[in-house]
Protein backbone atom coordinates (compact mmCIF):
# COMPACT_ATOMS: atom_id res chain seq x y z
CA UNK A 1 0.00 0.00 0.00
CA UNK A 2 1.23 3.69 -0.52
CA UNK A 3 0.06 6.48 0.96
CA UNK A 4 -0.12 9.82 -0.70
CA UNK A 5 -0.70 13.39 0.65
CA UNK A 6 -0.60 16.51 -1.20
CA UNK A 7 -0.25 20.11 -0.03
CA UNK A 8 0.31 23.42 -1.63
CA UNK A 9 -3.49 24.25 -2.88
CA UNK A 10 -4.77 27.46 -2.20
CA UNK A 11 -6.77 30.98 -3.68
CA UNK A 12 -4.79 32.49 -5.92
CA UNK A 13 -5.38 35.82 -8.82
CA UNK A 14 -5.37 34.46 -12.36
CA UNK A 15 -1.44 34.84 -13.40
CA UNK A 16 -0.57 33.78 -10.09
CA UNK A 17 2.09 30.68 -8.87
CA UNK A 18 1.45 28.57 -6.95
CA UNK A 19 3.79 24.67 -6.13
CA UNK A 20 1.87 21.52 -5.40
CA UNK A 21 3.58 18.83 -3.24
CA UNK A 22 2.67 14.94 -3.11
CA UNK A 23 4.88 13.35 -0.24
CA UNK A 24 4.67 9.52 -0.89
CA UNK A 25 5.11 6.39 1.99
CA UNK A 26 4.52 2.76 2.29
CA UNK A 27 6.02 1.76 -1.21
CA UNK A 28 9.68 1.91 -2.85
CA UNK A 29 8.81 5.46 -4.65
CA UNK A 30 11.47 5.00 -6.75
CA UNK A 31 9.65 2.59 -8.61
CA UNK A 32 6.65 4.19 -9.86
CA UNK A 33 5.20 7.03 -12.41
CA UNK A 34 3.74 9.50 -10.83
CA UNK A 35 0.87 11.49 -11.87
CA UNK A 36 -1.28 14.88 -11.66
CA UNK A 37 -4.89 15.24 -12.28
CA UNK A 38 -7.82 17.11 -11.57
CA UNK A 39 -11.21 17.10 -11.37
CA UNK A 40 -13.54 20.56 -11.71
CA UNK A 41 -17.01 20.71 -10.34
CA UNK A 42 -19.35 18.78 -12.39
CA UNK A 43 -16.43 17.51 -14.41
CA UNK A 44 -14.67 14.24 -15.20
CA UNK A 45 -11.14 13.75 -13.82
CA UNK A 46 -8.74 14.95 -16.28
CA UNK A 47 -4.99 14.30 -16.69
CA UNK A 48 -2.75 17.10 -16.13
CA UNK A 49 0.84 15.60 -16.05
CA UNK A 50 2.93 12.40 -15.34
CA UNK A 51 6.63 11.83 -15.22
CA UNK A 52 8.18 8.50 -14.97
CA UNK A 53 10.13 6.50 -11.99
CA UNK A 54 13.78 8.32 -13.64
CA UNK A 55 12.26 11.53 -14.58
CA UNK A 56 13.04 10.81 -18.30
CA UNK A 57 9.88 11.01 -19.60
CA UNK A 58 7.52 13.19 -18.80
CA UNK A 59 4.03 14.08 -20.38
CA UNK A 60 1.29 17.24 -19.34
CA UNK A 61 -2.21 18.22 -20.39
CA UNK A 62 -1.75 20.29 -24.04
CA UNK A 63 -3.50 23.31 -21.95
CA UNK A 64 -1.10 23.67 -19.51
CA UNK A 65 2.33 22.78 -21.63
CA UNK A 66 4.93 25.48 -20.88
CA UNK A 67 2.87 26.90 -18.07
CA UNK A 68 2.85 24.02 -15.61
CA UNK A 69 6.44 21.89 -14.44
CA UNK A 70 6.67 18.38 -13.35
CA UNK A 71 9.15 17.20 -11.13
CA UNK A 72 10.40 15.05 -8.57
CA UNK A 73 12.64 14.09 -5.50
CA UNK A 74 13.16 10.41 -5.04
CA UNK A 75 15.51 11.40 -2.09
CA UNK A 76 12.98 12.89 -0.46
CA UNK A 77 9.74 10.82 -1.64
CA UNK A 78 7.96 13.55 -3.21
CA UNK A 79 6.61 14.83 -6.27
CA UNK A 80 6.10 18.73 -7.41
CA UNK A 81 3.54 20.32 -9.67
CA UNK A 82 5.13 23.92 -10.00
CA UNK A 83 1.61 26.39 -11.78
CA UNK A 84 2.52 29.66 -13.43
CA UNK A 85 0.30 32.04 -15.36
CA UNK A 86 -2.65 30.34 -13.75
CA UNK A 87 -5.88 30.91 -15.22
CA UNK A 88 -9.55 30.82 -13.72
CA UNK A 89 -9.89 27.61 -15.82
CA UNK A 90 -7.10 25.59 -13.93
CA UNK A 91 -9.32 25.62 -10.74
CA UNK A 92 -9.82 22.48 -9.62
CA UNK A 93 -9.21 19.55 -7.10
CA UNK A 94 -5.33 18.50 -8.07
CA UNK A 95 -4.91 14.70 -7.03
CA UNK A 96 -1.94 13.00 -7.06
CA UNK A 97 -1.53 9.21 -8.32
CA UNK A 98 1.46 6.68 -8.44
CA UNK A 99 1.51 3.90 -11.06
CA UNK A 100 3.49 1.38 -13.19
CA UNK A 101 4.19 3.73 -16.46
CA UNK A 102 3.29 7.22 -17.40
CA UNK A 103 -0.24 7.00 -18.66
CA UNK A 104 -2.96 9.68 -18.96
CA UNK A 105 -5.70 7.71 -18.02
CA UNK A 106 -7.14 7.59 -14.54
CA UNK A 107 -7.45 4.07 -14.28
CA UNK A 108 -3.98 3.06 -15.01
CA UNK A 109 -2.87 4.32 -11.64
CA UNK A 110 -3.11 2.69 -9.19
CA UNK A 111 -2.79 4.81 -5.80
CA UNK A 112 -4.36 8.35 -5.21
CA UNK A 113 -3.99 11.26 -2.96
CA UNK A 114 -7.26 12.98 -1.35
CA UNK A 115 -6.27 15.68 -3.54
CA UNK A 116 -5.52 19.76 -2.71
CA UNK A 117 -8.10 22.46 -3.63
CA UNK A 118 -7.14 24.95 -6.24
CA UNK A 119 -9.05 28.16 -6.58
CA UNK A 120 -8.11 30.73 -9.47
CA UNK A 121 -9.69 34.27 -8.84
CA UNK A 122 -10.09 36.07 -12.25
Amino acid sequence: QMTLVESGGGLVQAGGSLRLSCVASGRTFNSYAMGWFRQASGKEREFVAAISWSGNTISYLNSVKGRFTISRSNAKNTVYLQMNSLKSEDTAVYYCAAGPKVAIMHDEYDYWGQGTQVTVSS
